[in-house]
C-alpha cells in the first residue's frame, strides 16, 4: 500500500499494526491516528480532541499506551502498533474487553476503545490495582457519559482476569 499527499514530500515507513506489516509512504506531518483510521481503515481508534487531552485515540506503540493523535506516523517507523481491533474479536474478547462488558463500563462507547487500551497497559504493569491507582492510571482518558465507577470496577476485574486470578467478580 502506498500513499502520498499530493505536492508534499513523502517518507517511506514500515509499521507492524496488529501483527501485520505495512510498508507505506506518508507525508511528514501525518499523525499516527490518521494513518490508522484513514489509510488502514482501523476506525476503532477514535479522534476526540486532536490535542491529546481525551485519550479516545489511545493505542499501544511498542507495548506502551500512547495517544496516537500526539504521535507522527514517521515516529512509528519500525514499531509495533496494537489497536483495539487487534486486542480481541467479537467471538474472542480480550479479558479487559470482557470485563468492560460484564461491568457495564460504557454507555455511548466513544471513549471505550482508548479506555480499554489504557486499562490493558495499566494491568500489564500490575494485576493488583486498587481504585485510587486505577483512577490515576486512567486520568488521561475522559468519559463524558459515566461516573467512572463501573470503569474502575471493570479495570480491576480485567486486570485480575488478565492475571488469571479473577477474584473480583462483579455481578451486574
Amino acid at each position: 500500500m502506498s500513499m502520498s499527499d499530493s505536492g508534499s514530500q513523502s517518507i517511506a515507513i514500515t509499521v507492524t499494526v496488529n501483527g501485520e506489516p505495512h510498508h507505506l509512504r506518508v507525508a511528514p506531518n501525518t499523525l499516527l491516528v490518521t494513518l490508522l483510521r484513514e489509510h488502514l481503515g482501523l476506525t476503532g481508534t477514535h479522534v476526540g480532541c486532536d490535542t491529546s487531552q481525551c485519550g479516545a485515540c489511545t493505542i499501544h506503540l511498542d507495548g506502551a499506551a500512547v495517544k496516537s493523535c500526539a504521535v507522527l506516523a514517521v515516529q512509528a517507523d519500525n514499531c509495533e502498533v496494537l489497536t483495539i481491533e487487534g486486542l480481541g474479536s467479537i467471538d474472542n474478547l480480550h479479558p479487559m474487553q470482557q470485563a468492560f462488558r460484564d461491568c457495564h463500563a460504557l454507555q455511548c462507547g466513544f471513549c471505550t476503545p482508548g479506555m480499554i487500551m489504557q486499562a490493558v497497559d495499566l494491568a500489564q504493569q500490575s494485576s493488583d490495582l486498587d481504585a485510587d491507582t486505577i483512577r490515576q492510571g486512567i486520568e488521561g482518558n475522559l468519559c463524558r457519559c459515566t461516573g467512572y465507577q463501573n470503569i474502575v470496577e471493570a479495570v480491576a476485574k480485567g486486570a485480575s482476569m488478565m492475571a488469571g486470578t479473577n477474584t473480583l467478580a462483579h455481578e451486574a
